[in-house]
């Protein structure tokens, strides 16, 4: 037996990761919205995290999401508090017949490098949650189990994401889906309470003007074996009360006694009922622990969810959102004000909108048009305070009853009780402010020429070679305003400068002249002399593109899945003429990829869509012009919703 087994997940090419490029991302100004920290003039360019992280903003980038994790990692690894995800489910039709469990390996080798990147941008303290459905849902656990370590699963919350029953299911009607939540450290991560509000506190009263306050009882008796809790209780009638057959005191006589004389055990209005035990509201935690079962009433469904995103785009409503009510649960949960939220599949937007009004810092990734469509008009509605459905307004939404919590009603409140209006999230009264920035990724740092050589793109001018060069090293972009060789910074001594110059003898001399005796230099150029290699100990001197080959895959932007073209299955002879296609309303073939590419997932293999990285052909790459995107799957009829007529974006593999 091979002892470096261990228990494992394995699939078709689980080892075969892509090498990804670590883009730059460049803001588009034009988009850009509300009040953001050191905006940007058109046509310049800055890191992100340029002047430190005071100076960042909430963010919303547009291209594969592969790639933008990867770009964020060098600046953000550690810093994000809570990632939030809605991935593809893997539930559509296209690969119906093939049931050698392909699609799964597929899928699963789409999720693997992202949620990695994901463990690595979390704090030690951060938490990861998915959103999932049954068909995925335990793949994905032992994937995370892998990447976090089993002992920092913290548990299967299951959400109630509908209410009524599909009376033509074939088998169950689906109800719930899940929610996967991750630590990176158990040990050190704890959730926040769930707040008290005023209905859940309807339960307390104080039938006996005890001058502590309200009050609710609870029982006083156990199963459990206690040695010392079978003895007899005196009323302060005289009447005697036992614990019951098989049943005992919680606390011992002695204990008991002086909890009778503290008032802190209740006989009932008349002094003849069994004694209860006194919890004062004043006593108890300012939240309550969540439940691991969370029920539409609580966090609203996927009516709810599709209510909200109506708002924003009526004609093209996304089948399967999630409530506001529900992100805001998790948010709360997960984080506190200040805290970076980080949603890496955005759909329509609602976690980041969510975060927004909570007061917390968001970065959001998303390649569909929808990023358009309804992103970019949700947020900035958000900023406005126009927005008001979803969080913005205050409601009260029901809690479970919790049985035996209830205080033994006085006479006068006898017969005349009411239900009580258990609490659930509340809204924030939002009002608008704020702002977030707009992102793209940059294209490949290099391309090949017609004869098939290594070239930098031309799109790159100075300043953006500098940055990618920078994150490819291992640098912090920062140049120095005075020192023009000082364009990054790996330590607090060594540094990194970026030329397409020719390098002489004679321009390293005077570099090395100014340096300090502590500092070290890389340079970074297209050519050089001979004689400066080598010939100072504290600097090193490389070729671009020479120094990158190799390092990772250039010229690949697109890290989606396309699978419309995938070989037809040999059909089984048994099942010949029993293989039935499914049809849309309008009598094609259904495309399940119509909420957009959340996984980022191309409709014509690996065309590029137009002007997305053609920005800047005849002007600075921030030289403005339309993110436009080209023909696709995703232009397509979308499919109607049977019980409103509209256009849905169907919520399955494609994202």
């Amino acid at each position: 037996m091979n002892k470096n087994q261990k228990l494992e997940l394995t699939w078709i090419d689980k080892d075969n990761q892509p090498k990804l490029e670590p883009c730059i991302l460049i803001e588009d100004p034009e988009k850009s919205y509300g009040h953001t920290p050191n905006p940007l003039s058109r046509g310049e360019y800055k890191s992100p995290l340029l002047g430190g992280d005071s100076g960042v903003g909430n963010m919303l980038i547009y291209g594969d999401n592969l790639l933008a994790l990867k770009a964020l990692e060098q600046d953000f690894a550690g810093q994000i508090k809570c990632a939030c995800i809605d991935p593809p489910y893997n539930t559509g039709n296209a690969f119906e017949h093939y049931d050698d469990g392909l699609e799964h390996s597929i899928w699963l080798s789409l999720m693997k490098p992202r949620i990695e990147i994901l463990h690595r941008l979390l704090r030690d303290d951060g938490t990861l949650w998915i959103t999932i459905d049954n068909d995925e849902c335990h793949y994905l656990k032992v994937l995370c189990d892998e990447i976090f370590g089993r002992r920092n699963f913290v548990s299967n919350v299951v959400w109630e994401k509908k209410f009524s029953p599909q009376n033509d299911a074939k088998w169950l009607s689906d109800s719930h889906d899940h929610i996967l939540v991750y630590a990176k450290n158990k040990d050190i991560w704890r959730p926040n309470l769930l707040p008290r509000t005023e209905d859940m506190d309807f339960r307390y009263s104080n039938p006996d003007n005890d001058p502590r306050g309200s009050w609710t009882s609870s029982d006083l008796t156990a199963q459990e074996p206690f040695e010392y809790g079978v003895y007899e209780i005196v009323g302060p009638t005289g009447k005697v009360f036992s614990p019951g057959n098989n049943r005992h005191w919680v606390y011992g006589k002695e204990k008991m006694e002086e909890l009778i004389a503290d008032k802190r055990i209740w006989f009932g209005a008349s002094g003849n009922n069994k004694p209860r035990f006194k919890r004062f509201l004043s006593e108890v935690q300012k939240g309550i622990v969540s439940k691991t079962i969370w029920y539409r009433t609580e966090v609203g469904d996927n009516q709810e969810a599709k209510r909200e995103v109506k708002v924003f785009n009526d004609d093209d409503v996304f089948a399967t959102p999630k409530p506001e009510r529900l992100i805001q649960r998790i948010l709360t949960l997960a984080t506190n004000p200040g805290d970076w939220v980080l949603d890496s599949f955005l759909g329509s937007g609602t976690t980041v909108a969510v975060a927004h009004k909570m007061g917390r810092r968001w970065i959001s990734i998303e390649l569909g048009e929808h990023c358009h469509t309804h992103c970019l008009p949700r947020l900035k509605k958000v900023v406005d305070g126009t927005d008001q459905g979803g969080i913005s307004r205050i409601v009260h939404t029901p809690y479970p009853s919790q049985e035996g919590n209830e205080p033994t009603p006085s006479p006068s409140q006898e017969g005349n009780k009411k239900s009580p209006l258990l609490g659930g999230e509340k809204g924030v009264g939002w009002q608008g402010g704020g702002g977030f920035k707009y992102y793209y990724l940059a294209p490949s740092l290099l391309k090949k020429d017609k004869h098939d050589n290594w070239i930098i793109d031309e799109r790159y001018n100075a300043d953006m070679l500098a940055a990618a060069m920078a994150k490819h090293e291992g640098f912090r972009y920062c140049p120095d305003e005075h020192i023009y060789w000082k364009q990054g910074r790996s330590t607090e001594k060594d540094y990194i400068f970026i030329t397409t110059q020719f390098v002489t003898v004679q321009s390293l001399d005077k570099i090395h002249e100014e340096m300090k005796p502590d500092e070290s230099l890389l340079i970074c150029c297209k050519s050089f002399q001979k004689a400066c290699e080598n010939r100072y100990a504290a600097i090193t001197i490389k070729k671009i593109p020479k120094m990158l080959l190799g390092r990772c895959e250039f010229g690949k932007e697109d890290y989606s899945l396309n699978i419309i073209n995938l070989p037809e299955p040999t059909p089984d002879p048994s099942q010949e003429g029993n293989i039935k296609k499914e049809t849309s309303q309008d009598g094609n073939l259904k495309n399940p990829s119509k909420e957009g590419n959340k996984m980022g997932i191309s409709q014509e293999g690996n065309k590029h869509t137009p002007n997305h990285l053609s920005r800047g052909e005849h002007e600075s790459p921030l030289s403005g012009g339309d993110l436009g995107v080209g023909k696709s799957g995703r232009d397509k009829k979308p499919n109607k919703d049977n019980s409103t007529g509209k256009n849905v974006k169907q919520r399955k593999l494609f994202k």
